[in-house]
């Protein structure tokens, strides 16, 4: 097979076609395709090796197999006898003991009411638009 160069027309996997159609190269490199322009609907996108993104039904299956993987297994803590499984780090040490960095994350990212401050600056921001 020759070298490709920009201009050639190869197939691959169109994300808004979604469909395999002719692209045409936009950019290499290291020799390889980087990125593509697809010919049918001109949208511009990383070459995708022809492969077409997995469906939900698929990506559904996958998830509930790893679901069912990790119903499976023994959790870690579980395993010494010492810490319950679902014992949060906090709330298994002492106040003196807890980590600075913990807290301090902890305390950054959760408003007194329990809300997350980055939802309550997009309610803010939505609010004044």
């Amino acid at each position: 097979m020759r070298d490709l160069r920009l201009g050639d027309i190869i197939d691959d996997y169109c994300v808004k076609c979604r469909r395999l159609t002719n692209h045409a190269i936009v950019s290499l490199l290291e020799g390889q395709a980087a990125k593509v322009r697809c010919r049918t609907c001109y949208g511009d996108h990383d070459y995708r090796h022809e492969i077409a993104p997995p469906t939900k039904k698929e990506l559904l299956k996958q998830k509930e197999l790893f679901n069912a993987v990790l119903a499976g297994m023994v959790p870690p803590a579980a395993l010494d006898g010492d810490v319950p499984a679902s014992a949060d780090v906090a709330e298994t040490l002492p106040e003196d003991e807890v980590p600075a960095a913990a807290a301090a994350s902890a305390s950054a990212t959760v408003e007194g009411d329990g809300t997350p401050r980055k939802a309550k600056a997009k309610a803010v921001k939505k609010k004044k638009t």
